[in-house]
């Protein structure tokens, strides 16, 4: 289970993704998280850096699908200006809503990539689904949720094992 939890990239903002490696592998879709992936949990709408490098990943020809287990209004109100879709209540890392997210894409799992903050949902739902993962340094944990604090101990005690196990750098990723 704990190699489940192993991104295949760890990047330390979703600005910091080198879009045209990923293209080269032949991703064409990203499902990204929304709270501390893309903004902080209290950032209603995209700041104009977000904006900025969605236009970006959209010129090289990428879907972006936004998968949240936040709540509909939440979401919506992020999503919908941008003319993104969005899943919302997802109920990660349970499968059904990365295999919506696949179906809104019309891509096959290994043309989509997730993006995500939290291991025991964006990575580990991820890869379940068959999906790579990237995994990025949370923006404002102080703004979590008590869901989110309690998979926070969850992640400490598998990152533990992972570095005795010689597979997770002690310098990666900010955690």
């Amino acid at each position: 289970m704990f190699k489940r939890l192993l991104p295949d990239q760890i990047v330390n903002t979703v600005y910091d993704i080198d879009l045209d490696e990923w293209s080269a592998q032949g991703v064409r879709g990203i499902i990204t998280d929304l709270d501390n992936t893309l903004v902080s949990a209290r950032t209603p709408l995209a700041t104009p850096e977000l904006i900025q490098w969605l236009d970006r990943v959209h010129d090289r020809g990428f879907k972006v699908v936004i998968l949240s287990n936040n709540n509909s209004r939440r979401v919506a109100k992020f999503a919908e200006p941008l003319g993104l879709p969005y899943i919302p209540a997802a109920r990660k890392p349970a499968g059904a809503a990365f295999r919506q997210a696949l179906q809104q894409l019309g891509l096959a799992p290994q043309q989509v990539v997730v993006v995500g903050d939290q291991l025991m949902t964006d990575v580990l739902g991820g890869h379940r689904a068959g999906l790579k993962a990237i995994l990025v340094t949370p923006i404002a944990r102080s703004e979590e949720g008590w869901r989110t604090r309690i998979n926070r101990v969850i992640e400490k005690v598998a990152l533990s094992r992972l570095r005795k196990q010689g597979l997770w750098p002690k310098d990666k990723g900010g955690r």
